[in-house]
C-alpha cells in the first residue's frame, strides 16, 4: 500500500467505485463469462432476519439479488453455448438461494402489508366507535336536562 493511499482512504474508495463495471460487463462475474474456480457462497436470507431491515433495505438488496440472478442466468446460458455439461459447471445452488430469498422478501413485504390493512381496519373502526360514542353523549345529557324540566312533576312544583 502507497503512501498516498494510506494519507487518503477515502480518495481510494472512490477510486474503487468509479471503475466498477458498468451496463453489459454487470451480467459476469470478474470480466468471465463463466467462472474457472468454484467459489463458496453464503446461505439465503433467513426471514426473520429480513423483517428487521427497513423498507430501504429490502428494495435495495431486491435489486442485488435480481442482479445476482440475472448473472447467474446470464452463466448458464453461456455454459449451455459452449456445450459444458451440468457435472462439469451448475450454478443451481446460487440460483436456489437468491431465489429463497427473493421469496422471503416478498413474504416479509406482504406480511407488512397485511399488518398495515388490518392497522387501518382497526383505526377505521376505532375512529367509527369514537364518533358514536362522543355523538351519544351529548345527546343523552341534552336530553336529561330537557326532560327534566318538562316534567309534569317539575311543572307541578313550581
Amino acid at each position: 500500500m502507497s503512501f498516498f493511499s494510506r494519507s487518503f482512504p477515502s480518495l481510494n474508495r472512490l477510486s474503487q467505485l468509479a471503475f466498477r463495471p458498468r451496463g453489459v460487463q454487470e451480467f459476469f462475474e470478474n470480466a468471465q463469462s463463466l467462472p474457472t474456480e468454484k467459489s463458496w457462497t453464503g446461505r439465503a436470507w433467513r426471514a426473520s432476519e429480513l423483517r428487521i431491515k427497513s423498507f430501504d433495505d429490502l428494495h435495495k438488496l431486491w435489486y442485488v439479488l435480481l442482479k445476482e440472478r440475472n448473472l447467474l442466468a446470464a452463466q448458464k446460458e453461456e455454459a449451455r453455448r459452449f456445450h459444458i455439461s451440468k457435472q462439469y459447471f451448475s450454478n443451481k445452488g446460487r440460483q436456489i438461494k437468491c431465489q429463497k430469498s427473493m421469496a422471503r422478501i416478498k413474504f416479509v413485504l406482504n406480511e407488512r402489508r397485511l399488518a398495515w390493512v388490518e392497522a387501518k381496519k382497526l383505526q377505521r373502526l376505532t375512529t367509527a366507535q369514537d364518533a358514536t360514542a362522543n355523538a351519544k353523549i351529548p345527546a343523552s345529557s341534552s336530553s336529561s336536562t330537557t326532560t327534566s324540566t318538562t316534567t309534569p312533576e317539575a311543572v307541578g312544583s313550581a
